[in-house]
C-alpha cells in the first residue's frame, strides 16, 4: 500500500496538484469511502473518524459535499428496480429470454 501511495503521490506531484488541493481530495475520498460503509450515516462515521459529528458535518460543508446527496446516493434501490428474490437464494438471476 505504501508503494501504491507513493507512486500517487509522485503523479500528483508531477501532474502540478498542489499539497492543498490533494491533502483536499483524500479527505474527500476518505470520508466518502467511511460514508458509505456506514450508509451515509454520519454519527457511525464520525465515531470511526475519530471526531465529533458535528466536525464531520462541518467538514463535509468545507470540502462541498453535500450530506444529503451523500446519503441518497447510497440509499437502496427502490423495490421495483431491486433483483427478485427467493426463498433459497439471496438474489434471483433473471433471464431475457435471448
Amino acid at each position: 500500500m505504501k508503494r501504491e501511495l507513493a507512486n500517487l503521490v509522485l503523479q500528483m506531484r508531477s501532474a502540478g496538484i498542489s499539497y492543498a488541493d490533494a491533502v483536499c481530495e483524500f479527505k474527500k475520498q476518505y470520508i466518502l469511502e467511511v460514508l458509505a460503509r456506514h450508509r451515509g450515516n454520519q454519527c457511525k462515521a464520525a465515531e470511526e473518524l475519530g471526531m465529533h459529528r458535528n466536525t464531520l458535518s462541518r467538514t463535509l460543508t468545507e470540502l462541498g459535499l453535500d450530506s444529503t446527496e451523500i446519503r441518497q446516493g447510497i440509499r437502496r434501490p427502490p423495490a421495483s428496480v431491486r433483483p427478485a428474490r427467493t426463498a433459497g437464494s439471496s438474489l434471483q438471476v433473471v433471464s431475457s429470454g435471448r
